[in-house]
């Protein structure tokens, strides 16, 4: 997770198949926070985990957002006093020790209170729910972790991943460059065929595929492949 999905560029497959699954956004209390999430993502091979927050307001931007952790512990305060228009939408993630437990002791598990202000002074409030269970992780199929002389055209990514998965993630970059793509697709995906154009000959790439449980947890393999070169 260092090194993998640090932009939120996300390529949106099957948005509306996946806008059903429980995780995908919690009920806020009196409707108006459009979009409320807490979930955990961990790297199985680097052992990191991390938390993440995702909240989205109603059409003004939000003032403040306040986020409590059970038992009425204070875990992200934000405020932009001085901003006309406020923040819509966020995302908030942490550090990534090496130990999830570190994580797990900081946020516990149970219902997460968010309270938010908008610009115009409408109170907005919800509730997400964080689990401590980590979805099992997939098992890449092709390429192979470090294989070499993959063709640069009509790759397609297969792996295999565990019964019950509700979603799986799928990322590739370049090694050294921006350029990526991600992908959100249904659990039931067990392929992904990189769009015509986006892998150059001779390349070295890093890509990702992450199981999505229901309730939001994450558990992402990565590995490496490079390119054939150009004959």
């Amino acid at each position: 997770m260092k090194t993998m999905w640090r932009h939120n560029s996300w390529i949106v497959a099957a948005a509306a198949a996946l806008s059903a699954l429980a995780y995908a956004e919690a009920t806020a209390e009196d409707g108006r926070f459009q979009k409320l999430l807490v979930y955990l993502e961990r790297n199985v091979q680097d052992h990191d985990a991390e938390i993440r927050f995702e909240a989205t307001g109603a059409e003004d931007g939000l003032a403040a957002l306040k986020v409590m952790a059970p038992g009425e512990r204070t875990v992200i305060d934000l405020r932009s006093p001085d901003s006309k228009l406020g923040i819509r939408s966020l995302t908030l993630e942490s550090p990534e020790p090496d130990d999830d437990k570190i994580v797990r002791a900081d946020f516990p598990a149970g219902a997460y209170r968010f309270e938010g202000t908008t610009t115009k002074g409408a109170s907005l409030r919800g509730e997400a729910r964080l689990s401590h269970v980590f979805p099992k992780p997939a098992a890449f199929e092709y390429p192979r972790p470090d294989q070499k002389d993959v063709p640069a055209t009509t790759l397609t990514l297969r792996w295999s991943v565990p019964e019950g998965i509700e979603g799986c993630a799928v990322v590739i970059e370049q090694t050294g460059s921006a350029y990526e793509i991600r992908a959100l697709l249904p659990g039931s995906a067990r392929s992904f065929t990189v769009p015509e154009g986006f892998l150059r000959a001779g390349k070295a790439y890093k890509f990702a595929i992450g199981t999505v449980a229901k309730d939001g947890n994450r558990s992402f393999i990565e590995a490496g492949f490079t390119t054939a070169r150009a004959r």
